[in-house]
């Protein structure tokens, strides 16, 4: 089992114990019809933000696929859309509190970028630079690694999403051979 996915389980039990006990202490403080009520609202506001949201997530998508534009942002950001709207749906006060605070823009965009994020690092930087748009790459100096070989070199290629290549390499006098490292950081693209 994947490392983050073993604490799936404890994870819902605890929060179908946590919305159980703030269930009953609402219902204390306010009554139960009022909680009820409370959560059958958040619940519906949940059904039609997830329909809105589905509905603005397909026509971005659209909009971006026929523009020629990489939709890697438009999917992550419905992504965090509809998972608002499903937390909403959730009958449970916490959820809805959750899927509450992912509706605001700031929150969104933080979760949206992590998503993104995590995205980029499961797929090849190929496959990241076709979904996600070419990126920039800042690039630096640097003494080789003491275990790179010679054939472990890290030239830059060309194109928006460079990475290393693999093969020889060619030394600073023009030979074969190892050549300087050049370190480097991939730069988010501004928005435009």
């Amino acid at each position: 089992m994947r490392r983050g996915l073993r604490f799936v389980p404890l994870a819902l039990l605890l929060t179908g114990i946590v919305e159980i006990a703030l269930f009953v202490l609402l219902g204390r403080a306010i009554g139960f019809g009022w909680t009820v009520l409370l959560v059958l609202a958040a619940s519906l506001l949940g059904l039609a933000l997830l329909r809105r949201e589905g509905m603005r997530a397909w026509r971005s998508l659209r909009a971006a696929v026929e523009s020629g534009r990489p939709p890697g942002r438009e999917v992550s950001d419905g992504l965090v859309g509809l998972l608002a709207g499903l937390l909403l749906a959730m009958p449970g006060l916490v959820t809805g509190a959750a899927g509450l605070l992912l509706t605001a823009p700031l929150v969104r965009r933080l979760v949206r970028g992590q998503v993104q994020r995590v995205a980029e690092r499961r797929v090849s930087a190929q496959v990241a630079g076709d979904f996600f748009g070419p990126r920039r790459v800042r690039v630096r100096r640097g003494e080789p690694r003491p275990d790179a070989g010679p054939g472990d070199g890290a030239a830059p290629t060309a194109g928006p999403t460079a990475g290393p290549t693999t093969g020889p390499t060619t030394g600073p006098a023009g030979g074969s051979g190892p050549a300087s490292a050049i370190e480097g950081e991939i730069v988010e693209p501004r928005p435009q």
